[in-house]
């Protein structure tokens, strides 16, 4: 407790924190599909995070698991059993999966989350606060992550104060076709190989089209040139393999062959299961 000429002093949190968070796109995906199944009175759902802790701060977030409540204005009810038991199960498959905080769909911290905050404070020490806007506005991914520091008056505790803390979602190019279309929230189909393909080729010329309109502008003296940038560039390209153009063009085209053979392959099996299928059928009513 701080006095000062014999008045309690309010007591703010620090500034910023330093850690990172790690999202996987699977999380998100179970967050979603928990929103989905929801109850019609439930306005949002929250869960529990899984993941691990690194030494230098940085949290990966690998797992998730939505946890039933009920809020008021002034009151929240967490199934407690129901989220232990999640845990233990989750433990026999993966021990390595620790709880590391919870997730609220919604667009940002409302007013009950200090409750929830308080509640995982108990499980884990500074737990991660996960918020995904489910609603996918515009089309765009509104996904942040929060830290929480307590605001005390004395030795009295008033509330928690969140922090957004810097987030990362890092996918494979297949987690992120299946990102995009989980973003449309109406669609006619879902895209096979070949769209997939030609989407994350539009997206790869796009990126170095970006990357050569930046460098042009830093030799050119539009803009300040950044030493992190320039060697991020050079280890990329650096881990590009050196491959002759007819070369590549053959790699190439041996895969797209190779995925429309087992297409094919695909096709032609189900087609055979559903004519032998017909037959059977035909020859039990004769």
């Amino acid at each position: 407790m701080a006095t000062m000429m014999g008045s309690t002093v309010l007591h703010l949190p620090s500034g910023p924190t330093g850690v990172v968070g790690k999202l996987h796109p699977t999380v998100l995906f179970n967050i979603c599909d928990s929103f989905i199944r929801r109850n019609d009175q439930q306005e949002r759902v929250i869960g529990t995070l899984l993941g691990s802790l690194s030494s230098d701060g940085t949290v990966e977030i690998r797992n998730s698991y939505a946890v039933p409540h009920n809020e008021s204005l002034d009151q929240v009810a967490v199934d407690i059993d129901y989220h232990r038991t999640m845990f233990e199960l989750h433990q026999r498959v993966n021990s390595k999966e620790v709880i590391i905080g919870w997730y609220s769909t919604g667009s940002g911290v409302s007013a009950s989350d200090a409750l929830i905050q308080e509640f995982y404070g108990r499980e884990v020490q500074n737990p991660i606060h996960l918020t995904v806007d489910t609603a996918f506005t515009d089309d765009q991914a509104n996904i942040k992550a929060y830290v929480s520091t307590p605001l005390t008056l004395g030795d009295r505790p008033l509330a928690a104060q969140f922090h957004e803390i810097q987030l990362d979602l890092r996918m494979v190019e297949a987690e992120r076709v299946g990102f995009d279309v989980l973003k449309k929230t109406v669609v006619d189909k879902l895209p096979n190989d070949l769209e997939g393909l030609e989407g994350t080729i539009e997206r790869l010329q796009d990126m170095i089209e970006t990357v050569s309109r930046y460098v042009d502008d830093v030799i050119e003296g539009r803009l300040p040139p950044d030493n992190a940038i320039g060697r991020y560039l050079a280890d990329t390209i650096a881990s590009v393999p050196r491959v002759n153009s007819d070369a590549f063009d053959k790699l190439f085209n041996d895969s797209v062959q190779d995925v429309l053979l087992v297409l094919y392959l695909a096709n032609l099996t189900r087609t055979q299961l559903t004519l032998a299928e017909k037959l059977n059928t035909a020859a039990q009513i004769v």
